[in-house]
């Protein structure tokens, strides 16, 4: 589990197509304190480490979450935001994430709102019904609070503390971002279908 407040500016130093796709991202964690088998979220997706190094770690990444997310658009020098699992006790800044990414989503439109950037992003029609205003979701593993939908988009404002320490600094319209619905929206949309 995780939070979505993301903890490390990774990059992806190598990149290798076998059976599945494995990756090595550079990272300022201790990597003294990773253990084999660790969860690390990678742009949202709960990746497990395979290998570490002093200022890396390597993951496998199967073709079902390539699949999913837009991982397969990864590229060596690529940034990415790295947050590591959740411990009993540490504070839940964010929201519950579990770092299973539902599908990709797109940004439609950028444009400034004082210091804070306001996106919008287009959401599959199927994950479109989960997304409600002042709900959470998450976004390339940040959790981030909707403002307003209209059908299949959504917006958010991104502060500009956000923009430097993650990967929005350097969004642009057209990107496809990992999403990752509200947990609890899942389960009441479930519910209600059930009793529907």
């Amino acid at each position: 589990m995780f939070t979505g407040i993301v903890t490390d500016l990774g990059e992806i130093r190598a990149l290798e197509k076998r059976g599945d796709l494995r990756a090595r991202i550079a990272t300022s964690y201790d990597t003294a304190g990773i253990d084999i088998g660790a969860s690390i979220a990678s742009d949202g997706v709960c990746l497990t480490v395979i290998e570490l190094g002093s200022d890396w770690y390597d993951v496998e990444i199967s073709a079902e979450t390539v699949s999913k997310t837009n991982l397969g658009a990864w590229a060596e020098g690529r940034k990415v935001n790295l947050e590591r699992s959740l411990k009993v006790g540490d504070e839940l800044g964010g929201h519950i994430v579990s770092g299973h990414v539902d599908g990709v989503a797109e940004i439609v439109e950028m444009r400034d709102e004082g210091d804070s950037t306001r996106f919008t992003f287009r959401a599959p029609e199927a994950l479109a019904k989960f997304i409600a205003p002042k709900g959470s979701v998450a976004l390339n593993g940040t959790s981030l609070t909707v403002n307003e939908v209209d059908n299949c988009d959504f917006g958010i404002n991104i502060i500009p503390h956000t923009k430097e320490v993650t990967t929005w600094g350097s969004a642009q319209v057209g990107d496809m971002v990992n999403l990752e619905i509200d947990t609890l929206a899942r389960y009441v949309a479930r519910l209600a279908e059930m009793n529907g």
